[in-house]
């Protein structure tokens, strides 16, 4: 992963996408913070901003950070809430996991677990502000 840098500034009109794009959507409290947190420890570039959505992106990761007056943040029929959290997540590759753990630590991100060794390399789980979580994952040498 590359050195995180600022956040670029929002594009004024509404992204377009295609039928081919992917897109990961997580439910935000504070769309500020999460821009923030997405672009200042994790190297994401800010895309857009309408309203109380955003995309950030990174590579070709489209992420949308929903805040809660945002229609994809509205409750299912049945009553249940959409709210952050849970086990599904994005995984990042990174370069050096062990320095960015360390800069994560230092900025007072949340881990779920410690440093996970195996075959397929290591990894690491963390939670954006609202309790999204996150792998980052290094590759074997």
């Amino acid at each position: 992963m590359t050195q995180p840098t600022a956040q670029a500034a929002p594009s004024k009109t509404v992204a377009t996408y295609k039928t081919t794009d992917a897109l990961v959507r997580y439910q935000i409290a504070d769309l500020d913070r999460a821009i923030a947190f997405y672009t200042r420890q994790l190297g994401f570039q800010l895309e857009q901003r309408h309203g109380p959505v955003a995309t950030v992106t990174r590579g070709s990761l489209h992420l949308l950070l929903s805040g809660p007056e945002s229609s994809g943040s509205r409750a299912m029929p049945d009553g249940r809430r959409q709210e952050p959290g849970g086990w599904n997540r994005i995984v990042l590759y990174v370069d050096d996991l062990d320095k960015l753990v360390a800069s994560l630590r230092t900025a007072g991100a949340t881990f779920r677990n410690k440093v996970e060794v195996g075959p397929g390399g290591k990894q690491i789980q963390i939670e954006d502000p609202d309790g999204n979580p996150i792998e980052l994952h290094e590759a074997p040498k």
